[in-house]
């Protein structure tokens, strides 16, 4: 296995697509994959591939593309996190097999989309990606949405990372000196929800405690968006320690830490 960090370097969201469908091998390969995707909750997420023609679909911030995957979960305990783990882990592979994407939470016509991908009773669909070759060049809209965003920026080790507690933020030199910079860069490349990086991460010991840090607007009464973006995290986490030969194993657990207004703990991993 490479890098996984690598491959996060070298990807970013796509909005702008060649106006080429994909080809049969490559379709069955992800769909292939899809059906195969677990995570480490435990929760079922079921993968729709969308033809755009067909099912008359677009988006008002993409163009160029001819297909989408939709994902649907049922509402249930992690059931968010799971969501964003399983999704980021079929959008990387995606990624690998040379296909641009990107997360879009609402700017879709989401009535005509959760009836294309056949909304099941009792599910949800929060999200959905294109799907096809990245054009050579940029439209001016996407190049605004990325300003607008400040898609390339991210916040500082210490203001996303901390050691013991939420008093002391950890700083690269930490990470590098304790053989988790890379796991920590991936989380902090993650994609999130208008760039909001939800995700707090607190080191202690060899745990690693996962947080949200909710801002308002990105709760509905059927899924947290947030939540699911700490759910990418979590995959970004584990799959670069385990693309360095390391162990990572997802718990949840009582912490004494105290924890600052508007942070919900989510899971621990312990890593080794």
């Amino acid at each position: 296995m490479g890098n996984f960090l690598d491959e996060v370097k070298s990807r970013r969201s796509v909005r702008t697509f060649d106006g080429n469908g994909l080809d049969e091998q490559t379709f069955n390969d992800m769909k292939k994959f899809a059906d195969e995707a677990t995570n480490p909750f435990g929760v079922k997420i079921r993968f729709a591939f969308l033809d755009a023609k067909e099912n008359n679909l677009s988006s008002p911030v993409l163009s160029g593309e001819k297909c989408y995957v939709s994902a649907m979960v049922k509402k249930e305990p992690h059931a968010d996190e799971a969501y964003g783990y399983s999704f980021e882990k079929l959008l990387i592979e995606a990624h690998r097999m040379g296909l641009g994407t990107v997360w879009i939470g609402g700017t879709m016509p989401r009535e005509k989309f959760e009836a294309a991908s056949k909304l099941e009773e009792g599910e949800f669909m929060p999200c959905m990606s294109p799907l096809g070759k990245t054009a050579a060049k940029m439209s001016v809209k996407e190049s605004l949405m990325r300003k607008g965003v400040k898609a390339d920026s991210r916040y500082d080790f210490d203001k996303l990372f901390f050691v013991n507690d939420f008093n002391t933020g950890l700083t690269e030199e930490y990470a590098k000196e304790h053989g988790l910079y890379e796991a920590l860069e991936a989380v902090r490349l993650a994609p999130s929800a208008v760039n909001k990086q939800p995700w707090r991460v607190v080191i202690e010991g060899n745990k690693a405690h996962f947080f949200e840090k909710h801002d308002k607007g990105f709760v509905n009464e059927n899924y947290d968006l947030q939540r699911i973006d700490v759910g990418i995290a979590l995959y970004h986490f584990e799959s670069q320690l385990i693309s360095e030969g390391k162990k990572a194993e997802l718990t949840t657990e009582a912490l004494s830490i105290a924890v600052p207004d508007d942070t919900d703990y989510i899971a621990t991993y312990c890593f080794e």
